[in-house]
């Protein structure tokens, strides 16, 4: 099932939903703040930021993450290379990926660096060293040899793409986490929680984007 790319229909207003989920890629509200809420925030960062900074992430999609965390690693300063790995069965083409980007022109400078390069695997942007990894991540991450400081745990729903949440994947999570790694979440979903707990996480529920009532932060000590 992996290296396929992406199926998707775009809504009125220029969202991608993915055709096997039945699933918008970011939020319907404004995908660049939920980020910056979810994954960001949810986090500890741009504070945590430090030299040598690793984070991964499940689901690449349109690459959004990945540039909202680049541009503020950027704009705090930091010179070394922000490492992210991100893992992705369902790829999204480039030129869907442009389309995507073009919503959020707050990070044009950052999008047109990485378009520009992006070919798909691994590319280096210079302060970004960036690695996507094809395939079921059931799969690949446990063949990873790397670890995170920080996860940005970015499936789609788990009702519709369970597969992405299951206790095992987040027992994988947990064992390419850092001491002190982070982990955050869109889901409150309580088999997801449930499953960041059994791997070792201290989990909280805390407030989410949007319509959304909760999201998960997890701790690793």
């Amino acid at each position: 099932m992996a290296d396929q790319r992406a199926a998707l229909t775009w809504t009125e207003d220029q969202i991608p939903v993915s055709d096997r989920f039945d699933d918008p890629y970011y939020s319907l509200q404004n995908g660049l703040e939920e980020t910056r809420h979810v994954f960001l925030a949810g986090n500890d960062l741009p504070a945590r930021f430090a030299p040598g900074f690793r984070i991964a992430e499940l689901g690449f999609g349109t690459g959004l993450n990945m540039l909202t965390v680049w541009s503020e690693w950027e704009k705090t300063g930091q010179t070394t290379p922000l490492s992210f790995t991100s893992f992705e069965a369902f790829p999204m083409a480039h030129d869907d990926m442009s389309r995507a980007l073009a919503s959020f022109p707050e990070l044009a400078p950052w999008s047109a660096r990485f378009l520009a390069q992006w070919q798909g695997g691994t590319c280096d942007l210079g302060t970004l060293h960036l690695e996507v990894i094809k395939g079921d991540a059931r799969l690949t991450l446990p063949e990873w040899d790397g670890q995170a400081d920080a996860w940005f745990l970015d499936g789609f729903s788990p009702a519709k793409n369970p597969e992405l949440w299951g206790a095992d994947l987040m027992q994988h999570v947990a064992e390419h986490t850092a001491t002190g790694g982070t982990a955050a979440t869109y889901t409150a979903a309580g088999f997801v929680r449930r499953g960041l707990e059994e791997a070792g996480f201290s989990v909280t529920r805390t407030p989410g984007y949007g319509r959304k009532r909760h999201m998960t932060r997890a701790f690793r000590p």
